[in-house]
């Protein structure tokens, strides 16, 4: 008996610290974001997202408009032509990711432009409310093709094959419909609302995870799954943008990318550490065994703020007024929590 009691709490732990990758294996935190070991990010001399790409969001289940506005805000707030005055801001943290474009031609660096794109909504859940891999590919195909990015987001009440077990969300590409003869890939997103599957695992640190003594924080938008979605999205977006087609920047195998956010899973502020946000206020670049490799965001763990380390997501700003935790400014007066991205220059988190 004390055996199969021993095996079933090793078995909740292993499955805990997955959470912090989404689909990336499993990888080991430093003590503290400030006291880290460079990760050593390679080039593989894939092509990167460039020029004016839209992000075209699928919307799958029933979402309130007001759930909604919180991602197209988000999605807004990336754009450095209208930018946010607040500081720091989304845009700022985005701009990070411009340092891998500079690292593969510094002479003439391309350039890349997001914006929001055609929203789609499925409120008849026309697949049912049980996905496998293969109908997220069919719903992200439903979206623009050519220069965009196509994000399929489901409803807390939508099972995805894999989601809370294995990932909050992936991203990856397929080939597009035929342009004059041509064909062409075209990347897309998938996240779930974790509200009321796994908030302790694909929210924190807007709910209680399933281990740790820290209580959660209170979410910037008062809406746990939407503000767990945006953190996800973010290291999702880094990602996409600078491994597309799995072969840029990251580290590891192909198959499960240790990406620019995704490096820094759960952090968000200073002294952060899993389970406790921080005190409030194939050939592009990659480390790591081709089977499991670290993208921007994925290389940085549990980190959003400065001091982080595992259980704590760092030291972040707090809203008087609403007692919020967050560490960006978005458009819209909107407040967001987004995730440490894998400095290519440093070779360590960055944190607004």
């Amino acid at each position: 008996m004390a055996s199969l009691v021993s095996t079933h709490l090793l078995l909740q732990l292993v499955l805990v610290f997955s959470f912090f990758h989404f689909n990336l294996a499993a990888r080991r935190l430093a003590d503290s974001a400030e006291t880290q070991q460079p990760l050593l990010f390679e080039y593989h001399n894939g092509p990167l997202l460039t020029g004016k790409i839209s992000i075209n969001l699928i919307w799958y289940g029933k979402f309130k408009p007001s759930q909604r506005a919180i991602i197209s805000d988000f999605i807004a707030s990336l754009s450095t032509s209208t930018p946010t005055k607040a500081q720091p801001s989304v845009a700022t943290w985005w701009k990070t990711t411009e340092k891998y474009y500079h690292l593969v031609n510094s002479k003439k660096p391309s350039t890349l432009g997001l914006s929001m794109g055609t929203q789609i909504i499925d409120e008849t859940y026309s697949l049912g409310k049980s996905l496998s891999n293969q109908q997220i590919e069919q719903l992200a195909s439903k979206g623009a093709q050519k220069n965009a990015i196509n994000v399929v987001l489901t409803s807390n009440d939508v099972a995805v094959e894999g989601f809370c077990m294995s990932k909050c969300g992936t991203h990856g590409s397929l080939k597009g419909e035929s342009v004059q003869g041509k064909s062409y890939k075209f990347a897309y997103i998938w996240v779930g609302n974790s509200e009321t599957q796994c908030p302790g695992q694909c929210a924190w640190p807007f709910h209680q995870p399933i281990y740790g003594p820290h209580p959660p924080l209170v979410a910037p938008n008062n809406d746990v799954g939407l503000d767990g979605m945006v953190i996800n999205l973010a290291s999702l977006l880094a990602g996409t943008t600078t491994n597309p087609f799995g072969n840029g920047y990251f580290q590891g195998p192909k198959d499960a990318p240790l990406e620019a956010a995704s490096a820094c899973p759960g952090v968000y502020g200073k002294g952060a550490y899993p389970g406790y946000a921080g005190n409030p206020f194939g050939n592009g670049y990659f480390q790591g065994p081709k089977d499991a490799p670290l993208e921007a965001a994925s290389a940085c763990p549990g980190v959003y703020g400065k001091g982080a380390y595992p259980g704590y997501a760092g030291d972040l700003l707090v809203d008087p007024a609403t007692g919020a935790s967050y560490n960006a400014n978005g458009a819209d007066g909107r407040k967001y929590l987004v995730p440490a991205l894998l400095d290519p220059s440093t070779q360590t988190c960055s944190t607004l």
